[in-house]
């Protein structure tokens, strides 16, 4: 059978193109995905600005895989202005105002359902737990992973956030898995880091709720770790480190040694994407027509915040 899954997926991106800038470097993965090394904090931002819809499109996830594997090569050393600097924080952002990210491709998924495409279905969730899994172990490299969220963070977007060792959230940053709205399930990810964040019965209500959280409402639930006042989410990053710096190394070690006792497999995550695919399969018209109306509220912004 035809594969309809978009190439994008499986291509590998050109190295960055480079610039120094006044605290650092800037690198430009494409225009969906930009970094900069920070030398002041030691800590490598990325920020992605997906188009034409705020979700993790086949492009984006090709861009992200060729910045991680830039960040695996590095070794946790960067040379900036000519000095070399270590590499000790590695923060998810988003370069769209008001979106942290939307999850997956509902556009995409609803043609591979459409087409009875599962090989395509199951590259683009495979894609998609490749890059989380990468961060979710921090690169196999001796740092700390952060998720700055400002803005709504839905479906994958969460999954993708939860896969830091921190959350900073901003105050109107809002959270939700919007996937039972339409008979389906956050396939990537969210179950295995939910559920040992917060256990089986919260991680379960927040899944299949349908409900939109508040960044307050993460934090009583131990989901983020961190509220920032709006606009602020970048001084607070800022100060988190330097409040880490005399302990890093104990922390981030601490880190390691979470990953170990809750040993989350890729494997693991592999096993439920196939039974993502598989549900994903069975869904009936009315199921998709849902799914076209969150396509649709993608397709805006200000409709995108009204999902709930």
């Amino acid at each position: 059978m035809e594969m309809h899954v978009p190439a994008a997926v499986l291509e590998i991106r050109q190295q960055p193109a480079s610039q120094p800038i006044a605290n650092g470097i800037e690198f430009s993965f494409s225009q969906q995905l930009r970094a900069h090394f920070d030398k002041q904090t030691n800590a490598m931002w990325s920020r992605w600005s997906p188009d034409p819809r705020p979700c993790f499109n086949p492009g984006l996830l090709s861009d992200i895989r060729t910045y991680y594997d830039f960040l695996a090569q590095s070794n946790a050393r960067l040379n900036c202005h000519g000095e070399e600097h270590a590499i000790e924080y590695v923060v998810l952002a988003s370069g769209i105002p008001g979106v942290f990210n939307l999850g997956g491709d509902l556009d995409l998924f609803k043609q591979l359902i459409e087409v009875r495409d599962r090989q395509g279905l199951l590259c683009y969730g495979r894609a998609c737990i490749d890059v989380l899994y990468r961060n979710y172990l921090g690169h196999d490299l001796p740092l700390t992973t952060v998720s700055l969220v400002q803005g709504e963070c839905l479906g994958g977007g969460f999954e993708a956030a939860l896969s830091g060792d921190v959350i900073v959230a901003e105050k109107s940053a809002r959270f939700g898995f919007p996937e039972i709205l339409f008979n389906l399930f956050p396939g990537m990810g969210a179950y295995s880091f939910l559920e040992r964040k917060v256990g089986q019965k919260a991680a379960e209500q927040i899944i299949t709720s349908g409900k939109i959280y508040s960044a307050d409402d993460m934090r009583e639930l131990g989901v983020v770790d961190v509220v920032a006042e709006d606009g602020q989410g970048e001084v607070e990053i800022a100060a988190l480190i330097k409040r880490r710096q005399r302990n890093r190394n104990g922390l981030s070690a601490l880190a390691a040694v979470r990953r170990r006792v809750h040993q989350i497999e890729f494997s693991e995550l592999l096993d439920i994407v196939q039974i993502w695919v598989d549900s994903a399969l069975r869904l009936n018209p009315r199921d998709l027509k849902l799914m076209q109306r969150l396509v649709s509220r993608q397709n805006g912004l200000g409709d995108s915040q009204q999902v709930h």
